[in-house]
């Protein structure tokens, strides 16, 4: 869900076996929180944030791999 209070659940396919980042950054850009780095075998995966530590606002989410870069914002309301 977005906005979310205070988890939130990844969801992603892998469609091949190969290194997945996942990773939290703050409306400045500086990243805050390597979620995952890690290799995924072919399927679907869910990785879950815990924000309860950080403040209400607006953060992304990129996720990297080898042939693939993605970035969504998500809104932590407290």
């Amino acid at each position: 869900p977005n906005p979310f209070n205070p988890i939130t659940t990844i969801n992603f396919s892998v469609p091949s076996f190969e290194k997945i980042s996942v990773s939290i950054y703050d409306i400045t850009g500086r990243r805050l929180k390597t979620l995952s780095n890690d290799y995924y075998t072919p399927g679907h995966h869910s990785i879950s944030w815990n924000a309860s530590s950080y403040s209400s606002g607006v953060y992304f989410i990129r996720m990297e791999s080898t042939n693939f870069i993605d970035t969504q914002k998500i809104v932590l309301m407290k």
